[in-house]
């Protein structure tokens, strides 16, 4: 897959495509669907694929402050894409002046001078440029004009753990914030993750006997509910089944919240400087402050058993 940052980037003589344009945070279920019809649709047409894609979030500009949680980093939402089969993915720096471009100029000037659209797809609720003025009926009025068509993929809705919602982004961020983390995997199509560098900790975790991860994760990602998960660590090449644990660590009087992975039965691994991932399979137990440290301690091995056995032959 290309990946090109700014209209800039796009190669010369680049033929034509079929686009499909949003943030895709998550890459969920419902952006698979939008994606993979613009996939089929480019083979269909004997064109290219191409996702248009923004940096920041276009909220942090239009509202700053109001960046909502990340379901995934860009990177991690270009290997989605990749595996989706995607041609292209145009990152579009965005900032205060492109936030001001008006819809019928937006169009012009990255869907037709230089992606030459075929084809647009989008969801039905699809909004662009500048205060969200354009909706998939003037899209779809402006392709008369500059030939191309425009597909509308209607969204599945979500099953039990999202109350029969439309699958989206604003969903899985509530259950991943409510610690639901198997009903934001029925959204996103697989558990969600979160990834930083392991950075040193005050080292409590391997003085009771379950050395940790502990990650220093990206700005703006959404982290679950404060409590204990079962999922796995994905580190220096292994993907391990791990207990991982989300809060302040009441016990010691903590105050800043971390994300810490321990890997199941592993003492071994030197991971200080690593970039990792933890993947959440399901919640275990809220967090608490328990009478003594003992306490804790049995506590942590009856956890650890139940992510054994959670995360076993998965």
């Amino acid at each position: 897959m290309q990946r090109w940052r700014g209209l800039e980037d796009i190669p010369e003589g680049w033929g034509r495509s079929v686009v499909t344009i949003g943030s895709f945070d998550g890459v969920h279920r419902g952006h698979q669907l939008i994606i993979g019809r613009t996939v089929e649709r480019a083979r269909e047409l004997g064109v290219q694929s191409v996702v248009v894609t923004f940096d920041p979030h276009p909220s942090e500009v239009v509202r700053p402050g109001s960046h909502p949680p990340l379901l995934a980093a860009h990177h991690r939402r270009a290997e989605l894409m990749a595996d989706l089969g995607v041609d292209a993915l145009l990152i579009l720096p965005f900032t205060a002046e492109f936030s001001k471009l008006a819809p019928a100029d937006f169009v012009v000037k990255v869907l037709v001078d230089k992606l030459h659209a075929r084809a647009v797809v989008e969801g039905p609720n699809f909004r662009f440029g500048h205060k969200a003025a354009g909706d998939v009926a003037f899209l779809a009025s402006l392709g008369e004009t500059y030939d191309y068509a425009v597909d509308v993929v209607d969204l599945q809705v979500s099953g039990t753990a999202g109350g029969g919602e439309p699958f989206s982004s604003t969903l899985a961020r509530r259950l991943i914030a409510e610690g639901d983390v198997a009903g934001a995997a029925e959204v996103l199509g697989r558990p969600h993750r979160v990834e930083g560098v392991v950075v040193r900790g005050a080292q409590r975790g391997r003085e009771l006997g379950f050395p940790t991860a502990n990650l220093e994760t990206l700005p703006h990602t959404a982290v679950p509910a404060d409590g204990v998960y079962a999922g796995w660590l994905d580190a220096a090449g292994e993907r391990m089944p791990a207990a991982i644990s989300v809060g302040t660590n009441p016990q010691f009087d903590g105050t800043e919240r971390s994300v810490e992975a321990y890997a199941l039965d592993r003492d071994d691994l030197d991971l200080y400087g690593l970039h990792v991932a933890v993947d959440f399979l399901a919640f275990v137990r809220g967090q608490q402050r328990f009478d003594t440290v003992e306490d804790l301690k049995t506590q942590m091995r009856h956890d650890v058993d139940a992510c054994r056995e959670l995360t076993a032959d998965r």
